[in-house]
């Protein structure tokens, strides 16, 4: 069966500010030492199981221009442009139409654009398993994360080990990000793993449990359908996306649907949700100093330094966040990180949209 994929790019980034801005969000950066941006790896990632052709972006209207040039083999057909955010099930569902336009039915790989992978053989080989489940009948596909440690900042989901379908195994149930303890019970019963947002289904598989649990969300899909490769397609999107409740794919679909199967995935993964993920993805020095940039550290440990030209010393300092750019500069305690949001926030209030 024909393999395709929708990677979802439409996000803003906001933990990764001051770098991280409106008109150039997380996805479209270059955080790892290779020079490549977040939505090119993802590609680079996949292309050993799907061609250029098959590869669909979903991204807010504004950033058409940086999948162009990010992605240039990428057909302009293939950039789905979101006339408004409606969380990730309107977004797939709008991938899943355009491919079934193009094909009778396909599998439908669902990837988001900001996720590090370190090995990608086996994340490819992880992604092949899950098309064969699917492929095999009305299947949903998820890949969920071998947890190392008590996360409470991503949600988990319960499998029965027992019940299996070749590598993957039954789906019990879906659970939202834990308190700490609960965390530490989720580990210790070898029985959970994170949700990483990746899945694997045919097209007709996924149709059909949005028109079962999301009945107006599908009917609305099919005027769009209706309307792709007409002089009316821009008009019918974008008078009827908007109107589409903003519902997750795990909530619409997934904690309701049966035949659900999940393949753990053990392949160096990281969702860089914050500027801590540069921690774990960079090396760093004796002592525990990630840099990048024109930057010299006396006497500081354990810190995340961003910077270009302008020479940014350090002295007596631990555990901070420090990202300098053309227009901003944030400091920051690595134990704040989550916060940072709040910056832009507040940049909002003060009608300062000039840094956001």
């Amino acid at each position: 069966m024909k393999k395709t994929a929708l990677i979802m790019a439409g996000g803003r980034g906001e933990r990764f500010w001051p770098r991280s801005r409106k008109h150039m969000p997380k996805q479209f950066l270059s955080l790892t030492d290779d020079g490549k941006t977040m939505i090119q790896l993802t590609v680079e990632r996949i292309r050993p199981l799907v061609e250029l052709e098959d590869i669909y972006i979903a991204t807010n209207k504004d950033y058409k221009p940086l999948v162009l040039e990010q992605l240039p083999g990428i057909p302009e057909e293939n950039i789905l442009c979101e006339p408004i955010g409606r969380n990730t099930a309107p977004c797939i569902g709008l991938g899943a139409i355009h491919i079934a336009k193009k094909y009778e039915d396909a599998l439908m790989m669902v990837l988001p654009s900001d996720h590090l992978i370190k090995y990608n053989t086996m994340f490819v080989n992880t992604l092949s398993e899950g098309c064969a489940v699917a492929e095999k009948g009305a299947n949903l596909v998820t890949i969920g994360i071998t947890p190392d440690y008590p996360e409470t900042g991503y949600g988990y989901i319960k499998f029965n080990s027992d019940k299996t379908d070749g590598q993957a195994y039954e789906v019990e149930r879906f659970v939202e990000k834990p308190s700490l303890e609960v965390a530490k019970e989720y580990l210790a019963t070898e029985e959970y793993l994170w949700n990483s947002g990746m899945f694997v289904w045919k097209i007709s598989t996924i149709l059909d449990n949005l028109k079962k649990y999301m009945g107006s969300t599908y009917e609305g899909l099919m005027k769009i359908k209706d309307a792709i490769g007409t002089p009316e397609e821009d008009i019918v999107l974008e008078n009827i996306f908007p109107t589409f409740q903003s519902e997750s794919i795990d909530y619409g679909i997934m904690e309701k649907a049966s035949n659900i199967y999940i393949l753990p995935g053990v392949f160096g993964w990281d969702d860089v949700g914050s500027w801590l993920a540069v921690g774990r993805i960079k090396k760093s020095n004796e002592n525990g100093n990630v840099v990048n940039g024109n930057i010299i550290t006396i006497n500081s440990k354990n810190n995340i330094i961003e910077g270009s030209q302008k020479l940014i010393a350090t002295v007596g300092i631990e555990d901070l966040i420090i990202v300098d750019t053309e227009d901003a500069t944030l400091i920051c305690n690595k134990n704040s990180a989550g916060d940072i949001k709040k910056v832009l926030e507040n940049l909002k209030i003060c009608n300062r949209d000039e840094y956001i």
